[in-house]
């Protein structure tokens, strides 16, 4: 069969150009191991989320959810005895800080008279089977990830906070049916009430509904009889929440991958369009013999999509072995901060695998396209004339698309978040990157026109091919090109990120110490008589404390985070955007993520709900918050002390009085309660662990920048030693001419230098652009946060420099085997 007889000549020249056919294949295998890894990351953290949220759930139709600190208990009694509701199970959820150790833990209080009929993953199973263990007024039953995480066992004692004081909870058994992917802990709610000072306090009613009750109909009814800020939903919102959030995270590091992706098809390309340009008679002689052009052009897209193939398949396990890794160091949210108290299991995800295999046969395909289809229009007269060889065809491009494309992505900018998802951003992303590519040649002919004529032979010989055959640089500049624009873009973004970062928390950290007493969602506090001993210390002048809460606004959203502190009416001390308005009456202070979501502005009357009613306030201004998604309002603590009648605070900062000592004041202050109970931190602390949570938030990023670079410079070797090859006789007839072979390697830097000059050029424009694409669309639209710009020059161009001058080098070491030949048999043939 003749596909036999063609598929060593085709097949075959992919191993014999070993080099440029392995830094393709490296470049595809990289852009789907990440892409893999980040979907198989997250798909494995949202099903244990899921599966966690489900177990919690057991049989419930609905659930009854409120503020973070809880509602009246007697709304446990109305809805138990709903005409609608078969089972109502009451629960109190409590995030106890762990004495001693920076986590906290999940702490359940329940019903374990209902439980088994609502929510029977959360039945405790005491050692011995002691059925009454769980009524224990300190008993606890931990899920086999608590235990295992915590390294506790059955009657031990685990030291957790209430308040401002330790609790020693007995480890009374665990819990079989929970699962082993969620860290919690389940004890009787009247127990977790009294330990936590939470007496007459509910978090969560588990509802089962009756035979033939509708869902939707039940929770319309039971909402109309529900306090404000207390909503009914469905077990399944969290997760849908929690997928929400985590989702413009995940799609952003897909999209980095799949530019990864895209660099590895350009370098096919490149691979492509010099293999093509060395084979040309080959081919002339194929179809002088009877090969169609149809024939030569499938086989010709055959080889990258057997490159391409390959490579997804190598990064599909790639992929998966990079996910067990993040799993291992980053968890299950790569370092965001999504999915905390998970233990995530990667399974292999048959349909996403082959998916990735796809796309990276779509790379090799899409790579290997335009070479084909040149190769296959050549006239094979044309192709066996000698000298030929070199002839490369890249043409002035196709400067008024490329145009068009760049005035495109302006325009895709406009695009409003679709679902959630900056949509407008990446197709702006992809216009700028596209448009930036066609506009190589002319970047090229542009940039020769403008180098100095003169100088030593080399430099000119490297301006003139430049000016003569721009197409070479475009070939060896596409992946240079999208490699910088990735970098850069990331660059600055990340820059203008931390750096805003870095002027917030100046601007929110003015005291001189801060106090907690635990994180703000865990159940640790600081009650009045703390709060006062607190103020009277030796050493402390002022103190400004603080209330953190949540708030449940709309059915289907997120909780919203409620800080109360103090605040002038100006908003003074605040990051404000734009002006603050003059408020009549109570105000409250929004975040930018409460301008977005809920549509709320400075002036408007909007209405909280605080203690179960509706409170009216008027919105004076907009701050920026980093480190809340969800949204956060913020109001004066008198008022809200005023409105709520709540005393309690979860953290303090202090302003030292004049002459003391802040090491002895900060040892004073931890004395006040037991031994690891209160923490205290000066600002420089707290900003320096921010940042390196920052960091490693962006250790990802980081990673996928550095295989952008270096698919870029693989991509300038690569095309360098296909083109020094092709360029034998060139460099013999140079020979013959009286250059010497340091001149010719000069001559091969300079042209490398040139090339890589171009794509670092056009790449750092266009890495500019996309960069203002991400902060401004893609960062806002995506997690509701400005920022103000700020660019690395001195990186970029320590960047950029150091890039061309390794392209200079790869360059001349890729022609090295080309130089060596002698210069008679170099242009023996045309003799």
């Amino acid at each position: 069969m003749e596909w036999r007889r063609l598929a060593p000549v085709f097949l075959g020249s992919l191993a014999r150009r070993r080099l440029a056919t392995l830094f393709s294949l490296v470049a595809i295998v990289l852009g789907v191991a990440l892409g893999m890894a980040v979907q198989a990351v997250h798909e494995a953290a949202l099903s244990e989320f899921d599966r966690g949220l489900r177990n919690m759930a057991g049989a419930a139709d609905l659930q009854v959810v409120g503020p973070r600190g809880g509602f009246d208990e007697q709304l446990y009694a109305r809805l138990a005895t709903h005409p609608d509701v078969a089972e109502a199970s009451p629960v109190l959820e409590v995030e106890a800080r762990l004495v001693g150790r920076d986590e906290s833990l999940q702490v359940l209080g329940v019903d374990a008279f209902v439980l088994a009929r609502v929510t029977p993953q959360l039945l405790p199973s005491a050692a011995g089977g002691d059925r009454f263990a769980i009524f224990a007024g300190d008993g606890v039953f931990l899920s086999h990830a608590a235990a295992d995480r915590l390294g506790v066992k059955t009657g031990a004692l685990l030291h957790v906070q209430a308040g401002s004081a330790e609790l020693a909870l007995k480890v009374a058994g665990d819990l079989p049916a929970a699962g082993d992917g969620r860290r919690l802990a389940v004890m009787d709610i009247a127990a977790a009430q009294i330990l936590f000072g939470k007496l007459g306090r509910l978090t969560r009613i588990d509802l089962r509904l009756r035979e033939g009750v509708d869902a939707g109909a039940a929770r319309h009814s039971l909402q109309a009889e529900l306090p404000d800020g207390v909503l009914v939903e469905t077990p399944a919102a969290e997760a849908d929440q929690a997928a929400n959030l985590s989702r413009a995270y995940r799609v952003n590091l897909t999209l980095l991958a799949a530019i990864a992706l895209l660099t590895g098809g350009f370098l096919v390309f490149s691979a492509q369009a010099l293999s093509v340009v060395r084979r040309r008679r080959e081919f002339a002689f194929l179809r002088a013999v009877g090969l169609s052009r149809r024939t030569l052009f499938g086989w010709l897209v055959g080889e990258g999509a057997a490159v391409g193939l390959l490579g997804g398949v190598l990064g599909v396990a790639v992929g998966h072995g990079l996910a067990w890794g993040a799993l291992a160091l980053l968890g299950g949210d790569l370092g965001a901060g999504y999915f905390a108290g998970l233990a995530p299991r990667l399974q292999f995800q048959p349909l996403a695998s082959a998916i990735y295999v796809l796309l990276g046969a779509v790379a090799g395909v899409a790579g290997a396209w335009l070479p084909a289809r040149e190769a296959a229009t050549v006239a094979p007269a044309q192709a066996l004339k000698a000298g030929d060889e070199a002839a490369l065809h890249g043409g002035r491009g196709h400067p008024l698309f490329g145009l068009a494309l760049l005035a495109g992505g302006l325009v895709a900018c406009a695009i409003p978040p679709v679902d959630g998802l900056p949509l407008g951003g990446y197709l702006a992303v992809a216009c700028v990157l596209a448009g930036a590519v066609l506009l190589l040649p002319s970047i090229a002919a542009l940039l020769a026109r403008l180098l100095p004529g003169g100088g030593p032979v080399s430099a000119r010989l490297a301006v003139a091919r430049l000016a003569a055959a721009p197409g070479h640089a475009v070939v060896a500049a596409a992946g240079v090109l999208t490699s910088v624009a990735l970098a850069a873009a990331m660059a600055i973004m990340v820059a203008s990120f931390r750096d805003s970062v870095d002027q917030w928390l100046t601007q929110l950290l003015p005291a001189d110490l801060y106090l907690r007493a635990g994180r703000a969602q865990s159940g640790s506090y600081l009650d009045e008589a703390l709060q006062a001993r607190i103020a009277a210390t030796p050493g402390v002048g002022t103190v400004a404390f603080t209330r953190h809460d949540g708030l449940r606004l709309a059915a289907g959203q997120a909780p919203v985070a409620l800080l109360a502190r103090p605040v002038s009416a100006d908003g003074d001390g605040l990051p404000l955007v734009g002006r603050a308005v003059a408020a009549d009456g109570p105000a409250v202070w929004i975040s930018e993520a409460m301008q977005d979501l809920y549509g709320w502005q400075p002036g408007r009357q909007v209405e909280l709900p605080l203690a179960g009613k509706p409170v009216r306030l008027t919105v004076a201004g907009v701050w920026r918050d980093y480190a809340r998604q969800t949204g956060a309002v913020m109001i004066d603590l008198d008022s809200y002390r005023r409105l709520t009648g709540d005393p309690l605070v979860n953290d303090a900062a202090i302003h030292l009085a004049p002459g003391a000592d802040a090491l002895r004041t900060a040892h004073a202050l931890t004395a006040l309660a037991g031994p690891g109970v209160l923490e205290v931190a000066f600002p420089g602390e707290i900003r320096a662990i921010t940042l390196r949570i920052f960091d490693r938030t962006f250790a990802v990023t980081y990673l996928l920048e550095a295989v952008a670079v270096a698919i870029g410079l693989a991509g300038v070797a690569a095309s360098f030693a296909a083109l020094a090859a092709a360029r034998r006789k060139e460099f013999g007839m140079l020979r013959h001419l009286g250059l010497t072979r340091r001149q010719i390697g000069w001559m091969l830097a300079q042209e490398g230098a040139l090339a890589a000059g171009v794509g670092v050029l056009a790449g750092l424009l266009a890495g500019g652009a996309i960069g203002l694409v991400l902060i401004e669309v893609v960062n806002r639209q995506s997690f509701h946060w400005s920022m103000d710009l700020h660019v690395p020059w001195l990186s970029l161009l320590l960047f950029g420099g150091g890039l061309v001058a390794l392209a200079a080098l790869a360059a001349v070491l890729a022609g090295r085997q080309a130089m060596r030949q002698d210069a008679v048999l170099a242009v023996r043939e045309d003799w």
